[in-house]
């Protein structure tokens, strides 16, 4: 009788957990999220433009700065997802969080997540410093075999800032939940061992010093990889 197909076999030695430790960039400064960083991201998140950066989390915006301690506080108690507060190099304060999440060590598999960034640190040097490092710090420090990505099917950024750092698209999870009362379909990104050579380069290389001019604009942009397609802009509208 045939064998039945199966999937190359693997090292399944389980993956070591991120901890808790400040991860150190040019531009940006990871720390472990603490309550005491809830006064500085309540400043951050004070601005008309920063409502939007809401609207795909199933959290905020905040009523004031109370309710903010109380998430940050309540975050920074968790495991999974484990979160960083962002410290730009630019401003010196924290202006952003993100996270590493649904940690499967035995299956070699993390995400990163939860990214919300402020108005003032979006699309900056900084911004794609600190994913890096966390990304960085999960296949190269830990060696997750894995890294995913997941976002609101609508949301456009989160889409493209995807495909920008080199995840592929692996498809739409539909209806799968319900956020701030809305039904939401979730798209689904990777990046996989045998990929993240050529992405870390590549990443590395837009953040080196000599690709910036007097000005502060990047001399070579960060393009899309090759084999991430994007067939949601038509649908998303």
């Amino acid at each position: 009788m045939p064998t039945p197909p199966l999937g190359p076999e693997v090292d399944p030695t389980p993956r070591p957990l991120p901890a808790r430790i400040p991860h150190r960039g040019a531009s940006v400064v990871l720390e472990p999220l603490r309550t005491e960083h809830a006064e500085e991201l309540w400043a951050a998140a004070q601005s008309p433009a920063a409502e939007d950066g809401w609207a795909y989390l199933g959290y905020g915006p905040f009523a004031d700065e109370g309710a903010m301690r109380r998430h940050v506080a309540a975050f920074a108690a968790q495991h999974d997802p484990m979160a960083w507060a962002v410290r730009p190099a630019l401003t010196g304060t924290a202006d952003g969080w993100l996270t590493l999440m649904e940690i499967s060590p035995a299956d070699s598999a993390i995400e990163i997540g939860h990214i919300w960034f402020s108005p003032r640190m979006q699309r900056t040097l900084a911004a794609t410093e600190a994913m890096f490092l966390l990304m960085r710090h999960a296949m190269d420090d830990l060696g997750y075999r894995r890294l995913v990505w997941k976002c609101h099917a609508l949301n456009a950024p989160s889409r493209a800032a995807a495909a920008r750092l080199g995840f592929r698209y692996e498809g739409t999870l539909r209806a799968i939940k319900v956020i701030k009362g809305r039904l939401r379909d979730t798209a689904q990104f990777s990046i996989l061992a045998d990929e993240w050579p050529a992405r870390r380069e590549a990443i590395a290389a837009w953040l080196a010093e000599g690709n910036w001019d007097e000005t502060g604009r990047p001399c070579a942009s960060l393009a899309r990889a090759p084999h991430a397609p994007l067939p949601w802009i038509a649908a998303a509208g």
